[in-house]
């Protein structure tokens, strides 16, 4: 097995050694899962920004009722729960990346990781939540709903 350091720039110091044919494949997992999860990101953003920006009235039409409304079909709190989850993981793991390549002391690098992961996962479970559990018609409301709720 060969190793490979690598100095750091700014100290001279050995940063991190790799060991080729560790058997590990997480990394590149990772950078495929990168790859993949960039291109259906393009497709979901693209068909977002299209359905909201220029399909109907264009822009002057989001409001509440146009999300609502969205939401109100399970193929659009599909679409948006997986534009949720590919960007929240395709970000996390970027910066998970730069934490490895920048934090030079594993206590640093362990303490960004763990801030990072607790606020993904929080975002992930607040953006699932509200995807699922919206309702646009609640009880007790005023009596100027929009067309998609049903009549008192």
């Amino acid at each position: 097995m060969a190793t490979t350091t690598i100095p750091s720039p700014r100290s001279g110091k050995v940063k991190y050694s790799r060991n080729r044919g560790s058997g590990s494949s997480f990394e590149m997992l990772a950078w495929l899962f990168m790859r993949l999860s960039g291109v259906v990101l393009v497709v979901l953003i693209f068909g977002h920004l299209f359905v909201n920006l220029m399909a109907g009235d264009g822009i002057h039409a989001i409001d509440f009722g146009f999300v609502a409304g969205k939401w109100a079909s399970p193929f659009w709190q599909v679409w948006d729960l997986a534009m949720l989850w590919l960007a929240m993981l395709h970000g996390t793991n970027g910066v998970r990346t730069i934490i490895n390549d920048y934090a030079e002391r594993n206590g640093t690098r362990l303490t960004l990781k763990t801030v990072l992961y607790i606020a993904s996962f929080v975002i992930l479970v607040l953006g699932t939540l509200v995807i699922f559990t919206f309702d646009p018609c609640p009880a007790g409301a005023v009596t100027d709903l929009p067309s998609f709720c049903p009549a008192p």
